[in-house]
């Protein structure tokens, strides 16, 4: 069946500036990382992505080495994209990321010019992209100088293989270093990508969103649900089917009474402001000023609905705020 987008797609989401750019993201971004794999069912994914877009979420976030095996994620994406979402774009906003290891030798991980310009091309292939709309430095390489790093993103801008650059996981020093690098080369660095949620939030304390918001970057925050913890699903015992039974990214062990009794108390807060756990804690993470948007991942096409409910609710009061930071404080 020919897939049609909706007419109304634009009207129920908030679209928001990515720092001093002119670029605007949806305020609720859906990223790859899994569910989108070669054994995954592709039906299941072809109606994530088109329920998504529907939604008007016009950001897909992807990486060389997501799904399972490394880089089927963009390949899945590179399916549907051709078959249901060719004729949309230009309304869509494409990224993708090198840096963690992708394959064999010393040419597969880090942040040389070889590896990044490498991985990009095998990534565009996937997609059956010319271009795509950011690329992101996946994680710093202490062991490749800067300098060679920023050379590589400038030429990925100048030979048209992608619009924008950004950076992930980057601490406040290093983030400013490379702005002022790709700055000299006649490159704005357009965004970070950051680690953020009520319970996870390591650059909250380096001062890394006051140095984007000084640099005019913007923020995409990953991980709002603390890989799964920030939801209702495990205040009464671990299911078996959750990703605390079968992910290498959340272990059962720490799901401990005390978190159990602190995301528990998180939630009656939630339920009186008319929102899930889930929904509250995206609220939450998109409250920090520079965040453009949150990135979101999902399983079935209901998350996706579910999550972008999450805008609809009213701004957080100062006693709501108070009350959080002091159950997290404990």
């Amino acid at each position: 069946m020919t897939y049609l987008a909706k007419e109304d797609r634009y009207s129920q989401m908030t679209y928001n500036y990515c720092g001093s750019s002119g670029l605007r993201l949806s305020a609720v971004s859906l990223g790859l990382w899994h569910s989108f794999g070669a054994g995954d069912n592709y039906d299941n994914c072809r109606d994530m992505l088109l329920t998504a877009f529907d939604l008007g979420i016009n950001h897909f976030d992807l990486a060389n080495n997501y799904g399972v095996p490394a880089g089927s994620a963009e390949t899945t994406f590179g399916r549907i994209l051709s078959s249901d979402l060719a004729a949309y774009r230009d309304e869509l906003c494409i990224a993708t990321k090198a840096g963690h290891y992708m394959w064999p030798g010393p040419y597969g991980d880090g942040g040389s010019k070889k590896y990044l310009l490498s991985s990009l091309d095998q990534s565009l292939r996937r997609m059956q992209l010319d271009y795509v709309d950011i690329f992101y430095h996946h994680r710093p390489d202490p062991n490749t100088p800067m300098e060679e790093t920023a050379d590589a993103l400038e030429h990925i801008v100048a030979s048209g293989r992608a619009l924008y650059v950004g950076l992930s996981k980057y601490y406040s020093d290093d983030a400013r270093a490379m702005y002022n690098l790709l700055n000299e080369r006649g490159i704005h660095c357009l965004v970070e990508q950051v680690r953020h949620s009520m319970l996870v939030h390591p650059f909250k304390d380096d001062g890394l969103f006051q140095t984007l918001k000084e640099l005019g970057m913007g923020s995409i925050v990953f991980s709002p649900l603390a890989g799964g913890l920030l939801t209702d699903r495990y205040l009464n015992g671990i299911p078996s089917d959750s990703r605390a039974q079968k992910s290498e990214f959340l272990k059962k062990d720490e799901i401990t009474p005390e978190l159990v009794d602190k995301v528990s108390r998180l939630n009656d807060i939630a339920q009186r402001r008319g929102q899930s756990m889930a929904q509250m804690a995206m609220a939450w993470a998109a409250n920090e000023p520079s965040v453009a948007s949150i990135l979101i991942g999902a399983s079935r096409p209901g998350q996706i609905v579910d999550n972008v409910r999450a805008l609809v609710k009213p701004e957080f009061s100062d006693d709501e705020l108070n009350e959080i930071e002091t159950i997290l404080a404990e």
